[in-house]
């Protein structure tokens, strides 16, 4: 995701990948609303409406249903206890209209990577696969990093490479944490004896097992501390030896499909930016896998850093903008942390916490907590703190429907911060004039009645400004916190410029 960010920047990036393909393993399987949207937003959420259809198709006969459901019969867990989809009040305002991005939930991490990988090519990023990076030595000035295939010179290395992550540890960023306690395993099996599992997650005496929603798919959770051995494949043995400990059930596993092994080590950097060293996604954080947020944090920092890189690369970045990443993304990682914390802790096979699992069951079940709950997974709460008086500022852009037949969402395909404006403005766009092709300005009128006359859309989504009247009141500074202003010639010739200077 941040190699296709960069390449619609116009920045040359080369991604190395030490896979030689998509790797199979069963990892998340749905996304969240500001994923949805930022796919949506670059026009990539086309193939992951046939995804998920394939998705509800097998979910569907897991459960035996006669009919293929439109969505999801519950909007997710915490700690295992379900919440169905009907208790959720969705008039609530922090659900903002989505658009098209809000229908698509169900979708494999592997058909975004396919997707992805498909664009990146696309925009002509450089792409090596099979390829290791073995270390690196950071400068002021670029970075000279050794790899499997030869030495690379680059200005910035940006470590997307996982939990264990080279870039993270060579480069000395610290890891704070706190240390694992479970063993966690999840695959796709064919087995025998699978009647005698309860559908759904399940808690006993020994620990949780979960079993579905899709054939095959199985999840144990032990408290017996972290795996000896996190390397070692995964064999049909310990998986049928956890899931009966767990399960009681006398299963018996023929064939392992895919199948993984994880812990509740959580910990996050301090920092995401050192130098010309940078991390994103798990790099940058590790937890277990509980909700599902671990793929939409890292499209989450994905988009967040790109457009900021990019302007820093080319130039035309404000004072103190690419610091700026770290703070605004931290605090989400955090978040997710202390939620899989969480739902750790309510996990435990004991009787104390059997007591408070009843308490916190009681309590989503009513409206307010399955809202909350709602609220929480699908990320429409996460915010970022860019001042301005209007609460619309540093939440994610509604999908506004306009005159004209379009949507916000469609006008942001090009990676530009874009100012919207729905009152034919002159003002706003004199102000705009001084950035030039820096900022993409769409004048038109929206589809409904509102009180919103502008709004300035950063490249990641999230409104920086917002008008109700008028005036352009903070316009020019809400422009200037996303880039600088062009100085003479446009932005666009002097692009060319230094394309054409290598």
């Amino acid at each position: 995701m941040l190699a296709c960010e960069l390449g619609l920047a116009g920045v040359e990036v080369l991604v190395l990948e030490r896979r030689t393909e998509i790797d199979p393993t069963l990892k998340a399987g749905s996304i969240t609303v500001p994923t949805a949207e930022a796919l949506y937003r670059r026009g990539l959420l086309p193939p992951l409406v046939e995804e998920q259809r394939r998705a509800f198709e097998q979910v569907a006969a897991f459960v035996g249903a006669g009919e293929r459901p439109k969505a999801p019969p519950v909007v997710g867990h915490f700690a295992g206890i379900m919440v169905g989809i009907g208790g959720v009040d969705f008039t609530d305002a922090a659900f903002r209209d989505a658009g098209p991005a809000q229908e698509v939930l169900l979708v494999r991490q592997q058909a975004i990577e396919a997707v992805l990988a498909e664009r990146a090519l696309a925009s002509g990023v450089g792409f090596r696969r099979g390829v290791d990076v073995t270390g690196f030595d950071a400068g002021d000035d670029g970075v000279v990093v050794r790899t499997s295939a030869g030495t690379v010179r680059a200005g910035w290395l940006v470590g997307c490479d996982g939990g264990r992550s080279i870039v993270r540890r060579h480069g000395g960023f610290d890891f704070p944490g706190t240390d694992p306690e479970i063993t966690g395993r999840q695959a796709v099996v064919e087995m025998t004896g699978a009647e005698g599992l309860r559908p759904g997650w399940n808690r006993t005496d020994t620990g949780v097992y979960a079993h579905g929603p899709v054939p095959g798919r199985i999840l144990t959770v032990e408290f017996d501390g972290p795996p000896a051995e996190r390397d070692e494949p995964v064999t049909a043995a310990e998986l049928e030896g956890s899931l009966r400990r767990v399960s009681g059930a006398d299963v018996t596993i023929t064939n392992v499909l895919s199948a993984t092994r994880y812990t509740d080590n959580a910990r996050q950097a301090s920092t995401y930016h050192r130098g010309r060293l940078l991390l994103a996604g798990d790099a940058a954080h590790v937890h277990s896998p509980f909700g599902g947020q671990g793929l939409n944090l890292g499209i989450g920092d994905a988009v967040n850093l790109g457009w900021k890189l990019a302007a820093t690369i080319r130039g035309h970045a404000p004072d103190g903008l690419l610091d700026s990443y770290t703070r605004e993304r931290h605090p989400v990682g955090e978040w997710v942390l202390d939620w899989t914390r969480a739902q750790v802790a309510l996990m435990r096979p004991e009787p104390r916490t059997r007591a408070l699992q009843k308490v916190v069951g009681d309590l989503l079940a009513t409206p307010d907590g399955a809202t909350y709950l709602a609220k929480q997974l699908s990320g429409v709460l996460h915010r970022y703190d860019l001042g301005g008086d209007h609460p619309l500022v540093g939440t994610g852009a509604p999908d506004l429907e306009l005159a004209d037949g379009s949507r916000l969402g469609e006008h942001c395909h090009d990676g530009r911060p874009l100012l919207l404006d729905l009152a034919d403005s002159p003002a706003v766009r004199e102000t705009a004039e001084r950035w030039g092709e820096r900022v993409h300005v769409v004048t038109a009128k929206a589809a409904a009645a509102m009180p919103i006359t502008g709004l300035l859309v950063r490249p990641d989504g999230y409104i920086a400004w917002v008008s109700e009247g008028a005036g352009v009141e903070g316009l020019a500074d809400a422009l200037g916190s996303v880039a600088r202003p062009v100085a003479g010639r446009s932005d666009r010739d002097r692009y060319r410029d230094r394309r054409s200077d290598g």
